[in-house]
């Protein structure tokens, strides 16, 4: 399946100029070829390209609207790491991987404070497009964790952190819910105050195993864990 992002309306299909510049250019798709377009939402659209010049179409033979998106739903959120390289390759593993939602997340010890997050969001269609994911995740923008706190559910919500000291549940002990978020740490992960006042919120601590894992390392394999309960 050749697939491509952009926008599903009142039964037609238009291709993003980006995507349009990657078939003629990079590609050199010809006239005639079947296409699918996607709008990330969960439409899907399929049909044959047409390619006028620079531009590159689809004519429409069939658009399925509101295909399944993964279940359970996962939201993580991450703080970035200091070299980004890492911090994208786990974007690029989660996305694949089925994660529904990426926040960005600024913790006391955090040492990036600045990151480009629209690249970051291209990044994720483009791993969409790659699995053939038809259900984008949203990429949330830097948030303070006081700030992230303030809009989640204590019930679903966990913190994996390496304090031994402190009470934590086995990752494969927590109950099966219709949706998890998860908070990761960054290097050094987070500060007993963080910590702490976690648990005054009612968020649940769990360990990832035996063995410290590094912040992108954490994220793929909380990933890897959900992608598991949805078969």
């Amino acid at each position: 399946m050749k697939l491509f992002f952009g926008e599903i309306n009142d039964g037609k299909a238009i291709i993003n100029d980006e995507e349009q510049q990657h078939i003629v250019k990079v590609l050199r798709m010809r006239t005639g070829e079947e296409i699918h377009v996607t709008d990330g939402k969960g439409n899907l659209a399929s049909g044959i390209l047409v390619i006028e010049g620079k531009k590159a179409g689809i004519e429409v033979d069939e658009i399925k609207m509101e295909t399944p998106d993964f279940s359970p739903k996962l939201h993580i959120a991450i703080a970035p790491t200091k070299n980004i390289d890492r911090i994208e390759f786990f974007v690029e593993k989660a996305v694949e991987m089925g994660i529904s939602e990426i926040t960005i997340l600024q913790t006391e010890k955090t040492e990036r404070k600045n990151l480009n997050i629209d690249k970051i969001r291209k990044q994720a269609i483009a791993a969409s497009k790659q699995s053939l994911r038809f259900h984008f995740p949203v990429i949330n923008d830097l948030i303070k964790l006081p700030d992230f706190l303030k809009n989640i559910d204590s019930e679903n919500t966990f913190v994996a952190h390496c304090n031994e000291n402190l009470e934590r549940i086995n990752l494969n002990e927590i109950p099966k819910l219709e949706n998890y978020t998860f908070l990761i740490g960054p290097e050094g992960d987070f500060s007993d105050k963080e910590i702490l006042f976690l648990a005054e919120k009612g968020i649940g601590a769990v360990s990832l195993g035996n063995q410290r894992l590094r912040t992108e390392t954490a994220g793929v394999f909380v990933a890897a864990w959900n992608y598991n309960k949805m078969f």
